[in-house]
C-alpha cells in the first residue's frame, strides 16, 4: 500500500486493535527494556512503553493522533469490547504492591488492567478508574489489580479474564465482570482459579487463553492419549472450558485436546465464521525436522468436543505471531516473526482444510518482523 509502512509510535510494538468501524487503530508499544534483553519486568522494565492511536485513512493510510500511557508497566496485551467504546490493557506489573492483597491474600506484587475510554469522535482516550477500590488519600485507584504473573486476557460473556502465572508454576485464570456501558471492572471471584492440564495436574506452561464461542486455554505441556490401542504423545495441548456463574471455568465434556503431535508452542486459535472448525497456530515444529503451522480441528455440532481435520497441519511462515480469518470469510491468514512474511491459505467450508492460494504462493513479505495482525473490511 502506498504510503505503508509508518512508525508504530514507539518501539517493540506488540499488539494493535482496530476498532469496529475501521477508523481507528491503537498500537501497544511495549518499550525498550532496561538491561537491553526481554522479557520486561519489575527489575527489568521496559522504558517508554505507549500506546500510539491513528486514524484510518480512505486509502488506508494510518495518521497518528496521539499517545497515551498505561498505570503499570511493562504492558504485554491489549484488546477491546466489542463496541469499540474501551480498551483493554495488560501491564505484568502494576504500579506498586499495596493493593495486591486484595487479588490474593498477602500477595506483594501483581500485574493490573488499565482501562481506557474511547472518544468516538476523536478516538482519544480517557483512563476509567477502579471505582471499588480507594487509594489512602481518598481518590479511587487509577488501575485493576490482577495475580502476579499475567500472560494474556480476553473479553468473554461479561467477563474479562485473565491467564496468570510463572512458567513452571501452577497458572491460573482470574475473572473479572465488566460493565459494557462504563467500561467498568468488578471483582466476581474471592480467588483466582487453577486450570488443570489433560493429566489432572495444574497448567504450569500455558501460552494464551482464547474466546471462541468458550473459553480456550492454549498449553504447551504434553498429553498422551490412548484410543484403539494406539498411544499418541503430543507436545501440546488445548483446554476448552464453559462459562459458569461469576466466571468460574468448567472443563467441557471430553476434556483436554491433544495438539498436532509435529507441533509445539500454541500461541493463538480462532474458530472460522460458520464455527464449523478451530485453527491453532503453532510457533514451532515439534522436532527439528517439522516447522511453524496451523493445526486445524472439527468441531462436534452436537458436543463440541475438537479431532483433528484429515490433512493438517498446514504449514505457515516461521514463528507465527497471529491468526485471522479475513472479513469475507475465505482466508486465513498467519503473520509470521523470523521471516518477515504474511502467510495466507483459502478455507474449504466443507472439510475445513486450508488450500494453497490459487494463481500465488500465499506467501507475501514483509518489512520487518511481525509481532500482530489486523484486518478491516472497509474498501475505502
Amino acid at each position: 500500500m502506498h504510503g505503508l509502512p509508518v512508525s508504530s509510535g514507539g518501539a517493540n510494538p506488540v499488539r494493535a486493535v482496530l476498532l469496529s468501524g475501521g477508523r481507528f487503530v491503537y498500537v501497544l508499544n511495549q518499550g525498550t527494556p532496561t538491561n537491553g534483553k526481554f522479557p520486561c519486568n519489575a527489575n527489568n522494565p521496559c522504558l517508554n512503553s505507549n500506546v500510539t492511536e491513528f486514524v484510518v485513512g480512505g486509502n488506508g493510510v494510518l495518521t497518528a493522533q496521539g499517545t497515551f500511557y498505561t498505570q503499570g508497566s511493562n504492558p504485554i496485551r491489549m484488546v477491546s469490547d466489542t463496541s469499540g467504546n474501551y480498551l483493554y490493557i495488560l501491564d505484568h506489573d502494576a504500579p506498586s504492591g499495596q493493593y495486591c492483597g486484595t487479588i490474593v491474600t498477602g500477595a506483594t506484587e501483581c500485574g493490573d488492567i488499565t482501562v481506557f475510554k474511547v472518544d468516538g469522535t476523536t478516538g482519544r482516550l480517557s483512563l476509567v478508574s477502579n471505582a471499588q477500590l480507594t487509594a489512602s488519600s481518598g481518590s479511587s485507584v487509577t488501575y485493576f489489580p490482577l495475580p502476579a504473573d499475567p500472560i494474556d486476557l480476553v473479553l468473554a460473556s461479561g467477563y474479562v479474564m485473565t491467564l496468570n502465572g510463572a512458567a513452571g508454576s501452577a497458572q491460573t485464570v482470574y475473572p473479572y465482570g465488566y460493565s459494557s456501558s462504563s467500561g467498568q471492572l468488578t471483582v466476581s471471584q474471592s480467588a483466582p482459579q487453577v486450570i488443570n492440564n489433560g493429566s489432572g495436574s495444574p497448567v504450569s506452561q500455558a501460552t494464551a487463553i482464547v474466546y471462541a464461542a468458550r473459553i480456550y486455554v492454549l498449553d504447551n505441556e504434553a498429553i498422551t492419549v490412548t484410543s484403539n490401542s494406539s498411544t499418541t504423545t503430543s507436545p501440546s495441548q488445548v483446554l476448552p472450558f464453559t462459562i459458569g456463574t461469576n466466571g468460574a471455568l468448567q472443563s467441557q465434556t471430553g476434556g483436554a485436546v491433544p495438539g498436532d503431535p509435529t507441533e509445539a508452542n500454541p500461541i493463538y486459535l480462532i474458530s472460522e465464521s460458520k464455527g464449523k472448525f478451530v485453527y491453532v497456530a503453532n510457533q514451532s515444529g515439534a522436532s527439528a525436522s517439522s516447522g511453524s503451522g496451523i493445526a486445524g480441528y472439527v468441531v462436534d455440532p452436537a458436543s463440541s468436543q475438537l479431532s483433528l481435520i484429515a490433512g493438517e497441519p498446514f504449514p505457515t511462515g516461521s514463528n507465527p505471531q497471529c491468526l485471522l480469518e479475513d472479513p469475507s470469510n475465505q482466508f486465513i491468514y498467519t503473520a509470521n516473526a523470523n521471516d518477515s512474511t504474511v502467510t495466507g491459505r483459502v478455507i474449504d467450508p466443507n472439510s475445513g482444510v486450508l488450500n494453497p492460494m490459487h494463481g500465488s504462493t500465499g506467501v507475501f513479505p514483509l518489512n520487518g518482523p511481525a509481532s500482530w495482525c489486523v484486518a478491516t473490511g472497509r474498501t475505502n
